[in-house]
């Protein structure tokens, strides 16, 4: 009886495809193992099975699988589950999910090679010259890829060429898989069996007089043997002995020493030995400890709000410790890669080995491993922290999942689709495997507290610092009277210049805040207005000076600043605004004793840049730290006193109905890197508008006042937590088509759902990479039925792409839209 797969392809196509597969196949292969499958007319996928079935497809002949690959399910049952649920509430397809979730050294990709066919004579005069360079390319090399016959021919399509020659049969194409993930091998040595008695090592060290440098290699690996029990590396030897590769290469090959491999992990954490003994947790830890547990019986998701130093950590870990205990997995999830730097080796202290770490800054051999060490349940990853991506782990037995800084954004993916938010799905999976769910925050979402109020999640709270320490004295400052009275130095007032001066004659750090990078977002020429724009995106380009370059935020785009004007040829430029290399630049200057760092993405781009300046500023070798919203989230410096926000309105006059909920999770949450340790520490906010309600809520730490307003306001004008939303997107190069398009898309909703559809409307930045953007807003009341106002959306969808007009206009979904 014929058997069938059906496997979900790494490709953004909404169904399963089905394979025909043979008996022996079939009683090989599980669901969640990767098979390659040829799909059209010459590539091929890894795909995933998603389950065996013995019904042939209706609408095609089944294809043969091309082979299997691997031996053991790479995904699980409950992972397959939990990407169904993604897909479907995200309004995304599986295939998205999987290309997302799983590492991609494990899919498979197919390389065209292009072949020299040895079976025909080839008469050389028939060809063209672009034709004969690829011809006579191929008698030097026994194989070409695409991008190398591009390279030959200088030309980016070379389809057109490539067919010519097959029409000829000149070349032959060839589908070749290549595993991109290889193991690390490393290369242990050790004596040949033949020279392991007394007798024969005498003599082997008589034969080697003439060649010291061998016999100096023989000895010290001798000497390493007796002081050490473990194999010994070929570097190791080398040291050692002081003998060199080939010196070693040559005992090799003379049979004297045999060299072998072993396999071993790309990330080792030596350092931490763990067996720590967890803090005692002070009396207010202690009671939200029990709060918690007491909510975890009753299988309620819970929320701890600590006040900034509260010591959530501590909890976390004591929770972390029970947690594995029982045999099961724990999973730390943290919106900043900068945040694991700092909780690695506080975990390890408790954990030791057992701790693995999994984030995009990883090589994907690093997070092959530990997806692997994660599948195989072994030792070393029964804690695994990491960024979102974390999510998507193979785990067998999770008994709990932390979600620290539940309110941040960035636990939200925007682009490439699924475009998840961390949080809730990890809420979703903890269901799955029925494991505790924990969120932690000191200011939390709305979203989560309204839940709270609701009784649809457990709470626990810490209202007090660790130590007793007091809460940082946060005092507002007017920039606008001070620029009047020309107090200002540069973006510093008088009141943080003095509070500097004052923390650095203690020996204490400073942390600066500006949520910009760069050094000023627009440079004028102040003789026509005229400010450089990026040539793909409609915003203006940012001035970073260290690299005397104007560069785009979007899209990457960068040229050489200019010496004067392109519209007027006048060379009166000038500089508006500031990011955190101008407030570096001038703190130097006013304080050039100082040892100022700066920490934002163009100084964290390599894989330990956030672990050098973290560790730097906590080994108090720099004075003053200034930094982008990266410094806000949760790091422990212990000898911070002084905190300045630079301008404290560009948080807040932000187009968003978010706005001044982020404004007051932002500045609090950087408020509380001030005075984490005895003395109480000092903020300092610069304002133009320093009465502002947010301000003036955050200057007396009342959380709950802000959420009240809050709460207030989104009930008024129909934003969550009261409704949800879903955010969509229509993208097109051309402007004009775009229009009509997202007029014939919102007038099709308008009819469904009246008037809770907001658009069609132009965001902010309107064009990105050369593609013209423009939002509708679904807002979906409590009473409504979300599964069919999808499903209606997606009607509506398959009406527009059915006009062949719209086809080419690109629709993206953003459920829950941040």
């Amino acid at each position: 009886m014929q058997q069938f797969i059906d496997v979900v392809l790494p490709i953004p196509l909404e169904k399963l495809f089905t394979y025909a597969i043979s008996q022996e196949e079939a009683e090989f292969l599980r669901p969640g193992m990767r098979v390659a499958v040829p799909f059209g007319k010459s590539k091929i996928y890894t795909a995933l099975v998603h389950h065996l079935h013995a019904s042939p497809p209706l609408a095609y002949d089944p294809k043969e699988i091309h082979q299997i690959l691997g031996e053991q399910p790479l995904v699980n049952s409950i992972q397959l589950q939990h990407w169904h649920w993604i897909a479907k509430y995200y309004m995304c397809t599986l295939g998205e999910v999987f290309r997302s979730a799983v590492p991609s050294a494990f899919l498979l990709e197919s390389e065209t090679l292009i072949l020299k066919n040895d079976r025909v004579a080839v008469d050389e005069m028939n060809l063209k010259d672009d034709e004969f360079l690829i011809y006579e390319a191929l008698q030097h090399q026994s194989s070409l890829k695409v991008h190398e016959v591009s390279a030959i021919v200088e030309r980016k399509n070379v389809l057109p060429i490539l067919n010519r020659l097959i029409e000829k049969n000149v070349i032959l194409l060839k589908e070749e898989l290549y595993e991109q993930y290889k193991p690390k091998l490393v290369r242990f040595v050790k004596l040949a069996d033949a020279h392991t008695s007394e007798k024969d090592l005498e003599n082997l060290l008589q034969s080697l007089t003439r060649a010291p440098k061998q016999s100096q290699v023989i000895l010290s690996l001798f000497q390493l043997n007796a002081s050490q029990e473990k194999p010994i590396k070929v570097t190791e030897l080398e040291r050692a002995s002081g003998g060199s590769k080939a010196v070693i290469k040559s005992l090799v090959d003379k049979g004297v020493l045999e060299e072998y491999f072993i396999r071993t992990d790309r990330v080792t954490y030596d350092d931490g030995q763990g067996g720590h003994e967890v803090k005692t947790l002070n009396p207010y830890q202690e009671e939200a400890l029990t709060a918690i547990k007491n909510s975890f019986e009753s299988e309620k998701v819970t929320l701890l709000r600590g006040v900034t130093s509260s010591g959530k950590t501590e909890v976390y870990v004591k929770l972390i410790e029970q947690c594995i205990s029982r045999g099961k997995q724990a999973l730390y999830l943290l919106p900043e890669i900068a945040l694991t730097t700092q909780l690695i080796g506080r975990l390890q202290e408790y954990f030791g080995a057992k701790v693995s770490v999994y984030h995009s800054k990883y090589s994907i051999q690093e997070r092959v491993e530990v997806w692997n060490n994660v599948l195989e349940n072994k030792q070393k990853a029964q804690v695994v922290i990491g960024a979102r991506s974390a999510l998507f782990l193979p785990f067998l037995h999770l008994g709990l999942i932390i979600i620290d800084e539940e309110h941040e954004g960035s636990f939200k993916q925007f682009d490439p689709a699924p475009r998840y938010h961390a949080r809730d799905a990890a809420i979703v999976l903890g269901n799955l495997h029925k494991a505790n769910v924990l969120l932690g925050s000191a200011t939390p979402s709305i979203e989560s507290f309204y839940n709270v109020a609701k009784g649809k999640y457990g709470y626990a709270e810490i209202t007090r610092r660790y130590g007793d320490v007091v809460m940082p004295d946060i005092e507002l400052v007017d920039i606008k009277e001070q620029t009047r009275k020309k107090r200002m130095k540069g973006h510093f007032s008088e009141r943080l210049m003095e509070e500097i001066t004052t923390t650095l004659e203690e020996g204490l750090q400073v942390i600066l805040f500006q949520n910009r990078r760069g050094y000023a977002p627009i440079v004028e020429c102040t003789t026509c207005g005229h400010s450089p724009q990026c040539p793909n995106c409609d915003v203006s380009l940012t001035y970073h000076q260290y690299r005397k370059q104007l560069r785009c935020h979007y899209c990457g785009y960068h040229m050489a600043l200019q010496e004067s004007c392109q519209a007027c040829g006048s060379p009166t430029l000038d500089t508006k605004g500031f990011g955190t290399e101008q407030v570096e630049q001038e703190i130097g200057q006013l304080f050039p004793d100082a040892k100022v760092g700066r920490m934002d993405l163009d100084t964290t781009r390599g894989k330990h840049g956030y672990e050098k300046i973290i560790t730097a500023f906590e080994q108090q070798e720099l004075d003053i730290l200034v930094g982008t919203q990266m410094l806000t989230k949760g790091l422990d410096f212990r000898n911070v006193n002084l905190v300045g926000i630079m301008n404290a309105d560009s948080l807040l006059n932000f187009p968003d109905y978010r706005a001044h909920e982020r404004a007051f999770q932002l500045l609090t949450q950087v408020a509380g890197r001030a005075g984490r340790t005895k003395k109480r520490g000092k903020v300092i906010i610069q304002s133009y508008n320093p009465y502002h309600q947010i301000l003036k809520q955050v200057s007396t730490h009342s959380y709950d006042e802000m959420f009240k307003e809050q709460l207030y306001e989104r009930e008024q004008y129909k934003y969550p937590p009261i409704n949800k939303i879903i955010k969509i997107t229509l993208k097109h190069k051309e402007y004009n088509k775009l229009n009509e398009a997202a007029e014939w898309f919102s007038k099709s909703l308008r009819n469904v759902f009246g008037g809770s559809v907001l658009g069609p409307e132009y965001p902010p930045v309107a064009r990105i990479r050369n593609q013209y953007l423009k939002n509708i807003i679904v807002k979906i009341n409590q009473d409504q039925s979300l599964p069919k106002t999808k499903n209606s959306i997606r009607r509506i969808e398959k009406s527009f792409k059915s006009i062949s007009f719209y086809r080419s206009v690109r629709v993206i979904y953003n459920v829950d839209h941040i």
